[in-house]
C-alpha cells in the first residue's frame, strides 16, 4: 500500500465515487499483514519512503514466499537479502517473475520500475575483490532503492593508485559506501579525499586477527578522516539505506511517491 495509492482511496471517498465503508474495506490491510509467523510491515513506506526488506538467514523458503506473495500484493517491490541459492531455486518456482542476484545473495522480484531520485550517484567501492559480494548487496539494495549507482571495485591501499586514478568519479558521486576488510583503511582514505558523505561498511574478510571482521569495523569507527559513518560487519543493506536517505535529504517526499 504506497502513499499513492492512498491519496487515490482518498480521493474517490471525497469525490462520492467510493463509501467511507469501501474506502476502510481497501485500507484494512494498515499498517501491518498478520501472516501468523510474521507481521508484514505495510506502513513502511509512508513512513521512511523505502517498504519494508525482507532478511531471508534463518527464514525457510516457504515463509519467505509468503511474505514476498503479501509483499508483491501490496504494489511494492520485493527485496530479499542474504538469500542462499538453494532457497533462491525454491523461490524461483514458488514467485513469479522472481529475480536472483547470485553474488550479493539477494533476491528480487519488481513489480514496478521507476527513474532514479536523489541529489546525485551512490557509488559503491570494494577494497578488494573479496570484498564484492557485500559491496553487490550494498549496490543491488541501493539500485532498488532508485538511486543511481556506480561500482569501484578492488581499490584498496595495497595499491592506492588503483583509487587515486579514479578521483575524478568520486569526486562526482553524491554519497559513497565503502566497503573493506582486513584492517578497514579504505573509507578513511577516501573519506580524507573529497568533500561528499562516506558510509564505511566492514566485512567478515581476513586473517586471523581480523576476528571476522571485528578489526576493521574497529578502524572504521576510529577513522582518522572525519564524516565516516559505520554500519554493522558485512551489512551491505543498511548502507545502501543510510546512504539513499542521504541522497534524498530535503527532497520532497512526493518525488520518491509510488514505491521503490
Amino acid at each position: 500500500m504506497t502513499e499513492a495509492n492512498i491519496r487515490d482511496i482518498l480521493n474517490q471517498v471525497a469525490q462520492g465515487n467510493l463509501s467511507v465503508a469501501q474506502g476502510l474495506k481497501r485500507l484494512r490491510h494498515l499498517p501491518f499483514a498478520d501472516l501468523g509467523f510474521a507481521k508484514v510491515d505495510l506502513h513502511r513506506k509512508l513512513r521512511r519512503g523505502i517498504p519494508e526488506v525482507v532478511f531471508g538467514e534463518r527464514k525457510s523458503a516457504e515463509q519467505i514466499a509468503a511474505i514476498g506473495r503479501r509483499v508483491v500484493e501490496s504494489g511494492e517491490n520485493l527485496i530479499v537479502t542474504r538469500l542462499d541459492p538453494p532457497k533462491a531455486r525454491v523461490l524461483a518456482r514458488k514467485l513469479k517473475s522472481f529475480e536472483y542476484r547470485a553474488e550479493a545473495q539477494v533476491g528480487l522480484i519488481r513489480v514496478h520500475s521507476q527513474p532514479a531520485i536523489g541529489h546525485g550517484t551512490v557509488m559503491v567501492l570494494s577494497a578488494g575483490t573479496s570484498d564484492i559480494p557485500v559491496a553487490e548487496e550494498a549496490a543491488v539494495c541501493a539500485e532498488m532503492f532508485r538511486n543511481k549507482v556506480s561500482r569501484l571495485y578492488d581499490v584498496g591501499v595495497a595499491g592506492l593508485h588503483r583509487l587515486t586514478d579514479s578521483l575524478d568519479q568520486l569526486a562526482a558521486a553524491s554519497v559513497l559506501i565503502v566497503v573493506a576488510g582486513m584492517e578497514g583503511a579504505l573509507p578513511s582514505v577516501v573519506a580524507g579525499l573529497i568533500d561528499k558523505p562516506v558510509v564505511a561498511v566492514p566485512t567478515s574478510i581476513g586473517y586471523g586477527v581480523a576476528m571476522g571482521g571485528i578489526a576493521p569495523l574497529l578502524g572504521m569507527l576510529n577513522a582518522c578522516s572525519g564524516g565516516v559513518v559505520v554500519v554493522n560487519i558485512d551489512n551491505g543493506f543498511g548502507a545502501a539505506m543510510a546512504a539513499t536517505l542521504i541522497n534524498r535529504v530535503g527532497l520532497d517526499r512526493s518525488e520518491a511517491d509510488g514505491g521503490l
